[in-house]
């Protein structure tokens, strides 16, 4: 049987319709989606509220509390404030309250130590800072629940000019995080399921070739 030119027409005009129905089929569908319907895309990989652009924290000297009474036969200890290098070379989730730590200090702190438990072999990697703004502080408490927490005096003018670069809405219950260089990230809200933050927590650690 002899193909006609109006037969080779006709079938090449078949397969570009049956291309361009290929390309615009899926587009068209995501058009009727996106405007027609409620569905979205998640728009978001993160789980706590990114701080865009990130804050560099300034360099402060803030006494550190020692959380433990010194031993009276134990040889003096220099009264030079610590911690110079607080919320540097490490990442640091940090929490900002009253040193007596009521109920919301306390659930942020529980927050704050087992999600860097969870990291496991990268725990070593990550600083727990405590910046306390006032009534200072529940020695007892934070020994026994919180070992191996760094408790920092923030009322000094150091400690309030550190303090004003921090989000102030939602402080008793907020959890940040800032990286080795000293920039301030992410907020996250205590309240919420932890799980986010040690998944946040864990990519930023696996992306990240500091601290």
């Amino acid at each position: 049987m002899t193909t006609t030119p109006e037969d080779l027409r006709a079938r090449n005009l078949r397969m570009l319709g049956l291309l361009a129905a290929l390309f615009l089929v899926p587009l068209l569908l995501a058009f009727y989606m996106y405007y027609a319907t409620d569905w979205r895309p998640v728009k978001r990989v993160n789980h706590g509220t990114l701080i865009s652009p990130v804050r560099p924290l300034p360099t402060v000297k803030l006494v550190r509390v020692a959380l433990t009474e010194p031993d009276a036969n134990a040889p003096p200890v220099s009264a030079e404030p610590e911690a110079p290098k607080l919320l540097r070379d490490k990442w640091s989730i940090v929490y900002i309250g009253a040193g007596n730590c009521d109920e919301p200090c306390r659930q942020a702190l529980y927050v704050m130590r087992q999600t860097r438990l969870s990291l496991n072999n990268e725990m070593s990697r990550v600083d727990r800072v405590f910046l306390v703004t006032e009534n200072c502080c529940a020695r007892e408490f934070l020994e026994h629940e919180h070992p191996g927490l760094v408790v920092a005096d923030a009322t000094s003018a150091d400690g309030a000019r550190l303090l004003r670069t921090f989000p102030p809405d939602g402080r008793p219950y907020s959890l940040f995080i800032v990286d080795p260089l000293g920039n301030l990230m992410m907020s996250y809200d205590a309240r919420q399921n932890p799980k986010g933050l040690l998944e946040d927590l864990q990519k930023l650690l696996r992306l990240s070739h500091i601290g």
